[in-house]
């Protein structure tokens, strides 16, 4: 397998991205992740998804963090930071998952509460459901956990078939079409920072490709089983959808009935695109914020303990 790893330089001075890099080894790759805030609180999990990196999340890091949060918000593999398999056919779900699974376990993450959108939201929702112990909440915001029974939207078989044919793919002006607000160039930059060449894109075009569309896809009965895990979900579930999403509209609604742990959840419909973080990141930060305060709120005192003193 062919691998590149994205010049340095591409990434120095970049606009509201001061994180400094941290960095594990899986499969033999450098993975990227960002680690800011306090190292003995318990872990929120911010993940990424098409065609983006972990610089989708440079607002929300801080404003969790401040809360006193500890924030992990990886690059995948193929995106931002993180080493990238030259070949489409290098990538597949369970690679994502494997991938993640070795990150969870280098950084022996536990009592998690994870933030999701987009692939990060196929990825994260079947990371739980495979590490229920180690999870403590869920947030999802524009995502969902595919089966191949669902009806697919007309604008996701449209942007399939770009990602896969198109010879032009421009990672920055891509993002700016799932934002209500436009990007500045600075961002528009960033967002192309990791993908200097088409060697450097085949994650990113891998992607759509990989969703479980129909019900012979090779990730259906993983994910089949992720849905038992999450149907019986008694911990916090919260959808955080935007109101201008055209590709996961409705799937709020859809969660909030099958996960018993979004009942009596405070779910938001949040301004924005298909990138919300880009458009509501403060609310959405927030909304994240206020359930980990929640959720301490209701520890024991000696659970409380246990926690400051770990």
């Amino acid at each position: 397998m062919d691998v590149v790893r994205t010049p340095e330089h591409r990434f120095k001075g970049l606009l509201d991205y001061p994180f400094s890099p941290h960095y594990a080894e899986v499969d033999g790759m450098r993975m990227h992740y960002v680690d800011e805030g306090a190292r003995g609180a318990a872990p929120i999990l911010m993940l990424h998804g098409e065609p983006s990196w972990s610089y989708l999340y440079r607002h929300m890091i801080p404003i969790c963090a401040a809360a006193g949060n500890r924030v992990i918000a990886p690059d995948l593999i193929g995106f931002g930071k993180s080493d990238k398999p030259t070949g489409i056919e290098d990538y597949s779900y369970q690679s994502h998952m494997d991938w993640l699974q070795a990150l969870l376990d280098q950084l022996e993450l536990t009592d998690i509460t994870l933030v999701c959108q987009d692939w990060g939201s196929l990825l994260g929702l079947r990371l739980a459901a495979e590490n229920e112990d180690r999870f403590r909440a869920i947030v999802v915001g524009n995502g969902m956990l595919p089966t191949g029974d669902q009806k697919v939207p007309a604008a996701f078989q449209l942007w399939k078939n770009f990602a896969l044919y198109s010879p032009w793919f421009p990672i920055g002006r891509i993002i700016n079409t799932g934002t209500f607000r436009k990007l500045g160039p600075d961002e528009l930059r960033a967002y192309d920072a990791p993908f200097p060449g088409k060697r450097y894109k085949a994650g990113a075009r891998a992607f759509p490709r990989l969703v479980p569309v129909t019900p012979d896809d090779p990730g259906r009965d993983a994910n089949l089983k992720a849905w038992q895990v999450l149907e019986n979900w008694q911990k916090p579930f919260l959808t955080t959808f935007s109101n201008g999403d055209p590709i996961t509209r409705g799937g709020d609604r859809y969660m909030q009935d099958r996960v018993p742990g979004a009942q009596g959840q405070p779910h938001q419909t949040l301004t924005g695109g298909h990138f919300l973080q880009e458009d509501s990141p403060v609310q959405f930060a927030r909304a994240v914020n206020d359930l980990v305060a929640r959720m301490d709120r209701k520890k024991t005192p000696s659970q409380a303990s246990e926690l400051a003193s770990g």
